[in-house]
């Protein structure tokens, strides 16, 4: 008789274990992707925001912004990715149309994602993408190259905050990875690459 109540502690605190590491399973796997959504929302740690459309120029006599643009792929991924120019001046507010060119040198089709971010990460909640092909996956056939297309604004907000009033450049980043087939990606409004060849 004595035995049974021990038995049932045991048996009570193996469960309460059991759904604490089922917990802590589910919330390892849903990290990531909770993170990601944070940061997509608050711009933390250099997340571009998105947005629908740009406000518009407020005040033409306010300072300028460079924005830079880089390219990267990641190990494993054979595409040539750069953009189109290095870098412009936007004015904060106006909506700015530039291009990234990808080309698959490969003898097969390669589906890729890109990742980004902008730098320094301060400025990330103040960059603001309208389209972009980073939305959406891109597939590529043998041998063809195309044109991206990034439609972003700075907000104008950038240059009231005293955290970012001292921000001259931004630098835009994009990693491709490669995407194996049967693996699926979260998009959003993408923005349609143009074919060049």
């Amino acid at each position: 008789m004595s035995r049974q109540p021990g038995s049932r502690r045991n048996l009570r605190i193996a469960a309460i274990c059991g759904a604490v590491a089922a917990l802590m399973l589910g919330g390892a796997f849903a990290s990531a992707p909770l993170y990601s959504l944070f940061c997509r929302v608050t711009g933390f740690s250099g997340t571009p925001l998105r947005a629908e459309s740009a406000p518009g120029v407020t005040d033409p006599t306010e300072r300028t912004v460079k924005v830079r643009f880089n390219a990267d792929v990641a190990p494993g991924m054979p595409w040539k990715f750069q953009p189109e120019q290095r870098q412009v001046t936007v004015r904060p507010g106006e909506e700015t149309l530039i291009f990234y060119r990808a080309s698959n040198p490969t003898d097969q089709a390669i589906t890729g994602q890109a990742a980004f971010n902008v730098t320094p990460d301060k400025a990330g909640q103040y960059f603001n993408k309208i389209a972009c092909f980073c939305f959406t996956e891109q597939r590529l056939n043998p041998g063809q190259t195309v044109d991206m297309p990034v439609s972003f604004y700075v907000d104008p907000k950038l240059l009231k905050d005293p955290q970012t009033r001292d921000v001259t450049t931004i630098t835009l980043s994009y990693t491709f990875f490669r995407v194996e087939e049967g693996e699926k990606q979260v998009s959003d409004r993408g923005s349609a690459a143009r074919s060049v060849n």
